[in-house]
């Protein structure tokens, strides 16, 4: 997907008017790191904290006994691994621009229960949780369910302003001041997955960090696993 076609797709074209030449470098810098960084570890299981009531809200600092089986959701193929390599790789890479302070890539997949969910697959950070379901109805308390169903991004420099103005959010972290969640789209233009940045400050996601992150967002597909 050019850079263009992103940018309008996803809603953020105004936040980043005049910036195509930096996304553009964003985006080669990334491949070729890519290209020379040695294959991490994958992960295939992680904790997420416990769930409350009816598995709307995560507990924040109450891990769940069980940690989360990423291989039950996507499957333990040779393939797979590469692919999980990558978005490790992919999320090592974006640590070190310290714009975040926690990261997550998530694809919309199937679940075993067959629901259509947004599954993490790489991340940095506290724990958090591990799917967030695509509905309506959950859409309503979160943006990366929202960001999911509309494949429209949600920047919010402000979490305190932004609830106080009557707006919802699924809170995971108390410590999150801001969060830019952006959509990932496939060669045919449809919504693979989105990634959630959050910050504990307020402020964090304006023109650099964004040029940044939509960066990832056009390299990411092309790794998400089959």
């Amino acid at each position: 997907m050019s850079i263009n076609l992103y940018l309008e797709q996803s809603g953020v074209a105004a936040l980043l008017q005049g910036q195509e030449t930096a996304i553009e470098q964003a985006v080669t810098a990334l491949k070729n790191q890519l290209s020379v960084a040695a294959a991490p570890a994958v992960t295939w299981s992680y904790q997420v904290p416990e769930l409350g009531e009816g598995g709307a809200c995560s507990l924040f600092g109450q891990l769940a006994d069980e940690p989360y089986d990423l291989a039950a959701t996507i499957g333990q193929s040779e393939a797979t691994a590469a692919a999980l390599a990558q978005l490790t790789a992919v999320v090592q890479y974006y640590q070190q621009s310290n714009d975040s302070d926690w990261f997550g890539i998530y694809q919309k997949r199937q679940n075993p229960q067959g629901e259509t969910v947004l599954v993490k697959l790489a991340y940095f950070g506290a724990a958090s949780r591990a799917e967030f379901p695509l509905t309506t109805e959950f859409a309503a308390i979160s943006n990366n369910s929202t960001v999911g169903l509309t494949g429209k991004a949600k920047v919010i420099n402000d979490v305190t302003a932004y609830l106080t103005a009557g707006g919802e959010y699924y809170t995971c972290d108390p410590k999150v001041l801001s969060e830019a969640c952006l959509p990932l789209f496939n060669a045919k233009g449809e919504l693979a997955g989105i990634i959630d940045a959050e910050a504990f400050q307020r402020q964090a996601y304006h023109t650099a960090a964004l040029v940044r992150l939509v960066a990832v967002c056009l390299v990411l597909p092309s790794l998400l696993p089959a």
